[in-house]
C-alpha cells in the first residue's frame, strides 16, 4: 500500500484542528477506559481516600444523567472546539424558526460512525446554536453505559450529554416553561454498522418509541439531516449475512453498542488511521411537526405521526440534497 504523507509546511492552525480531532476520537474511543483503570488502580495506592470519596459523590450523583445532567456553558464554549468545526468544517443551518415556549425532540440523521455532526453542532456553541435558537436549550442524548464510567461521566455531562433512556429524555422535555431540546440519533447504534461514503440508509421505519414520548409530552418533533456525516470514514465490508456482521450484531446485543471497524486517515499521513477525513458536514434542522399532547396514544395516532415524520425527513433530504453534494438522482432508503 503506497503511503500519502503529510505536508511538512501545514500552518499551525490545521495542526491546531487535528490536534482538536484527535482528542476528540481519544475521548470517545478510550477516555473511559482510561478513567476507569485510574479510579482502579487509586483503590490499591496511597491515594485511596480519593476513590472513597469519589465513590460516595458516585452514589449521591447517579441519577443526574436521567434529570438533565449537569451541563457547564465553559466548557462548551472551549477555544478547542472551534478547530474541531474548522476541521470538517461543521455548519449547522436552520430553516424555521423553533418558539422557545415548546420543548422539541431533534431527531438526528443519519448516526454515521462517530456522530461527529451531533456532537459539533449540539454539545458545543462552536456552531452557533443558541445564537440561531434563541431561547433553546439542547440534550444529546446517548446510551447510559457512558455515565457509569467514574470521572468520565462527569466530563460527559458538562457537553450536555444526558442518558437516552426514556425515563431521561422525558425529564427533559417535561420541563415546564419549554426552550429544551432532546437531540436522538434515531438510528442508534445499529446503523452505524451501515455508515460508509455514499450511504444512505437509514434505521428508521421500526423506531418508534421516539414518537410515542413526543406525543405524551406534547414536545414537537423536529427532523435533522447531516449531509457529509457518512462521509468521514470507511469500514470494512461488512454486509449482511457476513461473518462479521454477524458477530458486529451479537455483539450489540450483549453489550448495548456498536463495533464499526473503521479506519480513515492518521495524524502525519492521509492512507490510514482512525481520524475521519476532512469533509465538509451541513447539519440542516427542518421545520417542525406541531404535536398535540396526549398522555395515552392510540396505536394508530403513533403511526399516522411517524408516517408523518418520515414524509418530513424525506422532503428535508430531497431540498437540500443537491445543494450538499448529493446527486439529484439519489433517494434515502428507510428499513
Amino acid at each position: 500500500m503506497k503511503i500519502e504523507f503529510a505536508p511538512i509546511n501545514i500552518p499551525l492552525r490545521r495542526r491546531l484542528q487535528t490536534f482538536a480531532v484527535l482528542q476528540w476520537i481519544f475521548t470517545f474511543l478510550f477516555l473511559g477506559q482510561c478513567c476507569l483503570i485510574v479510579f482502579v488502580l487509586l483503590i490499591f495506592t496511597d491515594y485511596w481516600y480519593i476513590a472513597a470519596v469519589y465513590s460516595v459523590w458516585l452514589y449521591l450523583d447517579w441519577d443526574t444523567p436521567n434529570q438533565g445532567g449537569r451541563r457547564s456553558e465553559w466548557v462548551r464554549n472551549w477555544t478547542i472546539w472551534n478547530y474541531f468545526r474548522d476541521y470538517f468544517p461543521i455548519h449547522l443551518v436552520k430553516t424555521a424558526d423553533l418558539d422557545p415556549q415548546y420543548n422539541y425532540i431533534f431527531g438526528f440523521h443519519p448516526h454515521g460512525v462517530l456522530a461527529a455532526g451531533a456532537f459539533g453542532n449540539f454539545c458545543s456553541e462552536t456552531t452557533g446554536f443558541q445564537k440561531l435558537f434563541p431561547g433553546l436549550t439542547s440534550y444529546l442524548c446517548i446510551l447510559p453505559m457512558w455515565f457509569k464510567l467514574p470521572f468520565y461521566r462527569d466530563y460527559a455531562m458538562c457537553a450536555g450529554l444526558v442518558s437516552c433512556v426514556k425515563s431521561s429524555v422525558s425529564h427533559v422535555l417535561s420541563r415546564k416553561g419549554g426552550g429544551n431540546v432532546a437531540v436522538i440519533v434515531i438510528g442508534g447504534a445499529e446503523e452505524s454498522l451501515d455508515a460508509r461514503p455514499g450511504a444512505l440508509t437509514l434505521k428508521t421505519l421500526n423506531r418508534k418509541g421516539f414518537i410515542k414520548l413526543a406525543i405524551k409530552c406534547g414536545a414537537h418533533l423536529v427532523p435533522v439531516f447531516s449531509f457529509g456525516e457518512n462521509e468521514l470514514f470507511n469500514q470494512v465490508n461488512n454486509p449482511k449475512g457476513s461473518f462479521l456482521r454477524a458477530t458486529q450484531e451479537q455483539l450489540q446485543k450483549i453489550m448495548g453498542f456498536a463495533m464499526p471497524l473503521f479506519h480513515a486517515r492518521g495524524i502525519f499521513q492521509y492512507s490510514f488511521g482512525l481520524l475521519p477525513y476532512r469533509k465538509p458536514i451541513y447539519t440542516i434542522v427542518g421545520k417542525p411537526i406541531i404535536v398535540q399532547q396526549n398522555h395515552t396514544p392510540s396505536n394508530e395516532e403513533i403511526e399516522a405521526l411517524h408516517r408523518k415524520y418520515i414524509e418530513a425527513l424525506d422532503q428535508l433530504f430531497e431540498k437540500h440534497k443537491v445543494q450538499y453534494g448529493i446527486s439529484k438522482k439519489d433517494r434515502l432508503f428507510f428499513s
